[in-house]
């Protein structure tokens, strides 16, 4: 193998000189003046430990130089070599220093000339000397800080790791503070419910609605007593202007239980006048006017009227009129008054859910069947008003305006604002259903019955039947059995002469020859017999039997009484 490499321009050549430590053969190039001695062939030693003279390579500096690899046919020679001058490629070593010029170079460290190492072209230049050389003390390799490369994180994966953080941590705020919300509302939701719950059970309590708790005294058992509720009653007085006759109820408004009701007031019922007398309710309104009877009513059922309302048929027909008609189930076919025919259709049909007119309403409101009880026709009556309120507004200022377009003059102290405000608090309890009609229970000489007492004048009015004192004058109720009318009134004034309390009984069907006085109660027996003289009727017609509810002593008069010589 020829080692030297004939480049084939200008006649340069060049010659193995030795390897590197990577292995790789290292080449000079062989002065014009040597080129026609050929070189001599060396043998090749893989392992740079051949000894031969010559240059021999140190690829590590260490001072030893062994020859320079030469090629061998034959064996390798693995033989160590004494040391020999030879080429430092580190110049980490006193050395013979190798003349590219051919002249011998004295020994002694010289300095590293980088042009005289020749390459074959084509070929990639040495690799850098990345490895430390090793000190000649101890044999280990000696590295340098310059030697270390540090390695930085690529900023890209940096950053994706960070987003990544970024992202987890924020996932993870999200997630506590959509729990945190979650326990908010759930909180808020658990408290809403527990306030609607604790105010749909406090309504109930305060309207009495609530199962076990109720009691026939008051609607919210016995939590608030009846007499401490408050109410505001006024009256009504109908006035039929066409047929004459008077129809009363009271409007009570029971603000503590947010209850309104129609009380139905007979005719028949006793009241007891400013002189002691006892006449009707029906006779009241028609004599002492609406003033007197308030007061009277007062006295007999223990409540407090705050005011009259006079309600003439004719604004009873502008106020339904006003409000848009009415709807009621009617209990009779009402004929219409100013029907010519004898067989015209009736102007109000028997059925449910009529709507009527403010003169269909008139007319309903007053009509009576000949033989029927006049508690029915106050009974039609009351439904009227109700039907009335439920289509009332409930706005208190255009309730007041409805009023004022009725233009009727009111009785004082009620004014148009008073009775506008107290309309519409009726007119939406009678819309929220929480709204009643109730007969008072009269008996049939006018008397209130314990059953009126209890389910009336105690539990809706709130008050009392008052019963007479016993320091009061004797009670003589008086019925007419001459067949002479002002017999009754010629008896009465003679008994509220002689300090009687005066009860008007009626006029009985028939006439009697004589007249009887009757007691009940052995006490009264005295008194029996003072007003049979009294009356100028001798002591026998005085007996013990059956009087009056309301009376110590009971009268009938006969054809014997004689009122001239009384």
């Amino acid at each position: 193998m020829n080692d030297r490499y004939d480049a084939g321009y200008g006649g340069d050549q060049y010659e193995l000189v030795g390897y590197d430590e990577y292995n790789q053969p290292v080449y000079r190039q062989v002065p014009a003046q040597q080129t026609q001695q050929p070189p001599q062939q060396q043998p090749y030693d893989p392992y740079g430990q051949q000894q031969q003279q010559g240059y021999a390579y140190d690829p590590y500096g260490t001072g030893t130089q062994q020859q320079p690899p030469s090629y061998d046919t034959g064996a390798y020679d693995t033989g160590q070599q004494a040391p020999q001058s030879g080429y430092d490629p580190y110049a980490t070593g006193t050395t013979t220093a190798y003349d590219p010029y051919g002249q011998t170079a004295s020994s002694g460290q010289q300095p590293r000339v980088a042009e005289q190492t020749a390459y074959i072209p084509q070929q990639s230049g040495p690799a850098e000397d990345t490895e430390a050389p090793k000190t000649p003390e101890t044999g280990e390799r000696d590295y340098r800080t310059e030697q270390f490369a540090f390695v930085e994180e690529p900023t890209g994966d940096s950053e994706d790791v960070i987003d990544w953080l970024n992202f987890t941590e924020n996932r993870t705020e999200r997630r506590e503070e959509a729990k945190r919300r979650a326990r908010g509302r759930m909180v808020a939701l658990v408290v809403v419910l527990a306030l609607v719950a604790a105010g749909g059970v406090g309504y109930l309590w305060s309207a009495g609605k609530l199962p076990g708790v109720s009691s026939s005294g008051s609607k919210a058992g016995t939590t608030t007593a009846v007499g401490a509720q408050n109410r505001d009653v006024i009256v009504v007085h109908l006035h039929n202007t066409s047929k004459g006759g008077t129809s009363s109820v009271l409007l009570v408004d029971n603000t503590t239980l947010k209850q309104g009701t129609t009380v139905l007031l007979p005719n028949s019922l006793a009241l007891t006048d400013d002189d002691g007398n006892t006449t009707t309710l029906a006779k009241s309104v028609g004599d002492d006017g609406t003033s007197g009877t308030v007061d009277q009513l007062n006295t007999v059922l223990g409540t407090d009227i705050e005011g009259t309302w006079r309600l003439d048929t004719p604004y009873l027909q502008n106020l339904v009129d006003l409000v848009g008609n009415i709807d009621l189930d009617t209990n009779a076919d009402v004929p219409d008054p100013d029907a010519t025919k004898k067989n015209a259709a009736p102007l109000v049909h028997k059925g449910k859910d009529q709507t009527l007119s403010g003169k269909m309403a008139v007319a309903y409101a007053t009509y009576r069947v000949s033989g029927e009880a006049q508690n029915a026709q106050l009974e039609r009556f009351g439904q009227v008003m109700q039907a009335v309120l439920r289509q009332l507004t409930s706005d208190p200022t255009a309730a007041t305006t409805t009023v004022q377009t009725l233009a009727q003059i009111l009785d004082p102290p009620l004014t148009d604002k008073d009775l506008g405000t107290f309309l519409a608090k009726l007119a939406d309890l009678a819309k929220s259903g929480d709204y009643k009609t109730a007969l008072l229970p009269v008996q049939n000489d006018g008397t209130l019955t314990a059953q009126a007492s209890a389910s009336v004048v105690k539990d809706i009015l709130g008050g009392t039947a008052k019963s007479p004192d016993e320091s009061s004058a004797v009670r003589v109720a008086v019925q007419n059995a001459t067949g002479v009318k002002d017999d009754t009134e010629k008896a009465r004034v003679v008994l509220l002469n002689g300090g009687f309390t005066f009860l008007e009984a009626g006029t009985a069907s028939g006439t009697s020859a004589t007249t009887k006085i009757t007691y009940s109660d052995a006490a009264d027996k005295e008194n029996a017999t003072e007003v049979a003289k009294t009356l100028g009727l001798p002591t026998s017609t005085v007996t013990k039997g059956t009087v009056s509810a309301n009376a110590d002593v009971s009268v009938i008069l006969g054809e014997d009484y004689k009122p001239s010589s009384s």
